[in-house]
């Protein structure tokens, strides 16, 4: 199933504000049997990477990324099964935007699909110091800590957190998952800044995570 379409269809709905216009977009898609995984991966994802890059542009206003922000939680509560009931988690992670970056679609998509699949998300919101993602980790005992970055000129400010955590001895202890566009468009950076890892989408995100927590078991245990 072509989902080309409904994502060009979503993208002018979030340039536009349109959240009911969006909404009845992901009813129609998945009416004609567009699976709700393959709704996020093919339809929202690609429509947020192009409305990231019309943010790096300045061609994409607070109110518009507000309301972008909306539709997507929409579309992932249509389409993730809730999980509010389970009565264990898969663990605590942290995530926020590094410091100086407040592009928080990404992020909010991502933590929404992580709280869903089972992860306790403590989400710190935009322009998080390197100090505040470390100390929460320690509190709540977070064994991955996630940040994004929408440009590549904020993504470089996580090599300030890969520093700290390496400094308190914590490298076996957390692992650093990177996110946002600019990690697709440009992979090599993820080892510049000192990720352990990166996923192309929210849809991949719970993956991620899981391997990068098996590392600090297997660190623990060897």
């Amino acid at each position: 199933m072509d989902t080309n379409y409904w994502s060009e269809q979503l993208f002018k709905a979030m340039v536009e504000a349109d959240r009911s216009g969006a909404a009845e977009i992901i009813t129609q898609a998945l009416a004609v049997g567009i699976g709700p995984h393959q709704v996020i991966a093919g339809i929202l994802d690609p429509a947020i990477v192009r409305l990231g890059r019309l943010w790096e542009d300045e061609s994409m206003s607070l109110a518009q990324n507000f309301v972008a922000s909306k539709i997507a939680e929409d579309a992932l509560i249509r389409c993730v099964p809730c999980t509010k009931e389970r009565q264990h988690t898969k663990g605590a992670v942290v995530i926020g935007n590094i410091e100086d970056d407040f592009h928080s679609l990404g992020r909010r998509t991502v933590g929404l699909f992580l709280s869903a699949a089972g992860w306790d998300v403590h989400d710190l919101g935009n322009d998080v110091p390197a100090e505040q993602f470390v100390e929460k980790a320690i509190e709540v005992n977070a064994s991955v800590i996630g940040v994004s970055a929408m440009m590549q000129t904020t993504a470089l400010n996580i090599r300030k957190l890969r520093d700290l955590i390496d400094a308190q001895g914590l490298k076996s202890k957390i692992k650093l998952a990177v996110g946002g566009a600019v990690f697709n468009w440009r992979p090599d950076l993820v080892v510049e800044v000192g990720g352990d890892g990166t996923a192309h989408n929210a849809v991949g995100a719970d993956d991620l995570f899981l391997r990068l927590r098996a590392e600090t078991v297997r660190a623990v245990t060897a």
